[in-house]
């Protein structure tokens, strides 16, 4: 389901059960600080920077970016009864830098747990890829992604237009089996309902760039 033009696809197979469940048993090995939707900047993480770096995620992140990708950013998310939340459609447009710097199209800056962000512009997001390995099989009771297809090409949009277009287009759900990945653009507008099961809906979410200078002056921080 999905493709290029759509701004998302999903892979299936891509980890075998046996891959995943030594993954999920690396994750709980490690300290991570996890909050009450998951754990963010876990790229750091020993088994996490190896599965970002894992050949079949660097093959299909470097055919959505027409270079060779690097991952920058990982995030763990951990939907389950305790943790049951609500995301509504938008688009994701920060992204982590080394430094500040003034520059049109920037903007606004923050600083989450030490690390400068700033929001993008459309250029520089089109630049990145987000593959979405499924750690728990997302189905339609356990609240998967939810997508709306083509909008990724529209540009960085206000609150109010991605309402707007949430309300015109036909939303897809991506629901996939433990092992499958998603790939997403940021631009992509998208949303996801809570679950409505006892299953967990667990998903590393680590995004690629063609390089880490993603613009004049402007380098990605790894997180």
């Amino acid at each position: 389901m999905g493709s290029a033009d759509a701004g998302y696809a999903i892979h299936e197979a891509v980890f075998t059960a046996a891959e995943i469940d030594a993954l999920l048993a690396a994750i709980e090995s490690q300290p991570i600080r996890w909050s009450r939707a998951g754990a963010r900047h876990v790229l750091a993480c020993a088994p996490i920077a190896a599965i970002a770096r894992d050949a079949r995620l660097i093959r299909m992140a470097s055919a959505w970016l027409g270079a060779t990708a690097v991952p920058f950013r990982a995030t763990l998310f951990n939907k389950d009864p305790d943790a049951n939340w609500l995301v509504a459609w938008h688009q994701d447009t920060a992204l982590p830098l080394e430094s500040r710097r003034a520059a049109a199209g920037w903007g606004p800056w923050s600083s989450k747990k030490g690390i400068t962000y700033a929001h993008a512009p459309a250029s520089a997001l089109g630049c990145v890829i987000a593959l979405r390995i499924h750690l728990d099989e997302s189905s339609a009771d356990n609240g998967p992604l939810r997508v709306l297809p083509g909008t990724h090409v529209l540009g960085v949009l206000s609150d109010e237009q991605v309402h707007e277009h949430a309300r015109r287009v036909q939303f897809r759900e991506c629901r996939a089996p433990a092992g499958a990945v998603v790939a997403m653009r940021p631009l992509l507008i998208h949303a996801s309902s809570k679950s409505r099961t006892s299953r967990p809906r667990r998903v590393l979410h680590v995004e690629y760039a063609g390089s880490m200078e993603i613009a004049p002056g402007m380098r990605l921080h790894a997180a």
